[in-house]
């Protein structure tokens, strides 16, 4: 005898002996009697003992058929259990859609991108989950698991993933508007490469797209920066204060400058943009993922 019963056996012997029929146990698991019949003889030869007498009044347990339903009444409440608890888990997990996202597209596109994605799937549709992260945390989350959907906005994206260029942005210099660039304007990419500025910490896009930009153009980043802060909040807060100037995306500086709180200052001869990148897992995105970027692609005219 092996080790592990056979359930789909001990169940079909728990059936009949409720139903007391062979055939009204094939019914109820939805299964032919010539089944049931297999399932239970094949228990019979694996305990070597007669567990159902057959007759054409019905089935009926045998002293040690009753044992054995007896024994297996916990163990198939258990395996029903699990069974209940990972469709439980299979479902709420196709009905979340985790997204990852850099700061820039977590705050100032992806409110509305989920909302018009919700609103076209209707209430029967996944639900978006967001965390806001840096580009590298939002690679890592998709690479091990934790995010289905994650966007980034640095210019490299890893080969391992699959990804699609969604929207483009720009980098801005903006300073506050007492700063001595408002009436000096346009710097040098030398100067500005000079200048000790409040920057994103490492591994966030934007501080990763100024400084591909200023390598290119032959000037790389030399000064130190005057602050490091983890949020683009804290940086826009630092550049309206007069720590330094400050380099951000122009999403999050946009209403900022409309508003006279802050100053952009042109760079001669210069301009980042950089493109806003979807990414995920494998080759090919996940259904529901595949209808989000569709959404996306609808919502950004592409």
């Amino acid at each position: 005898m092996s080790n592990e019963p056979d359930l789909e056996a001990l169940r079909a012997l728990a059936v009949v002996a409720e139903e007391s029929s062979i055939s009204a146990a094939g019914v109820r698991l939805g299964v032919s009697q010539q089944a049931v019949s297999l399932r239970i003889r094949a228990l019979e030869r694996e305990l070597r003992v007669r567990l159902l007498v057959r007759s054409a009044r019905g089935s009926r347990l045998t002293p040690a058929g009753e044992l054995v339903v007896g024994w297996a009444t916990a163990l198939l409440a258990a395996a029903d259990e699990f069974a209940n608890a990972v469709e439980s888990l299979r479902t709420d997990r196709s009905r979340t859609m985790r997204i990852a996202a850099s700061l820039t597209i977590a705050e100032h596109l992806l409110p509305e991108w989920i909302a018009r994605w919700r609103g076209a799937l209707g209430d029967d549709g996944p639900i978006g989950q967001l965390t806001a992260a840096n580009s590298s945390a939002v690679v890592e989350a998709v690479r091990d698991g934790t995010a289905d959907l994650g966007f980034i906005e640095t210019p490299t994206v890893p080969a391992d993933l699959g990804s699609v260029v969604v929207a483009h942005d720009t980098i801005d210099l903006v300073v506050q508007r007492g700063h001595r660039w408002v009436t000096s304007a346009p710097v040098s990419a030398r100067e500005l490469a000079n200048t000790g500025l409040v920057l994103r910490e490492l591994g966030s896009g934007t501080r990763q797209a100024l400084e591909d930009a200023l390598t290119d153009a032959g000037f790389p980043l030399a000064a130190e920066p005057v602050a490091v802060l983890s949020t683009t909040l804290g940086v826009r807060s630092a550049v309206m204060g007069g720590v330094a100037p400050g380099a951000l995306s122009s999403l999050a500086v946009s209403d900022d400058v409309r508003a006279g709180r802050l100053v952009r200052i042109p760079v001669r001869d210069f301009r980042i943009s950089r493109p806003l990148t979807a990414v995920w897992a494998g080759k090919a995105p996940p259904r529901a993922v595949r209808e989000f970027l569709e959404a996306v692609s609808r919502d950004s005219g592409g």
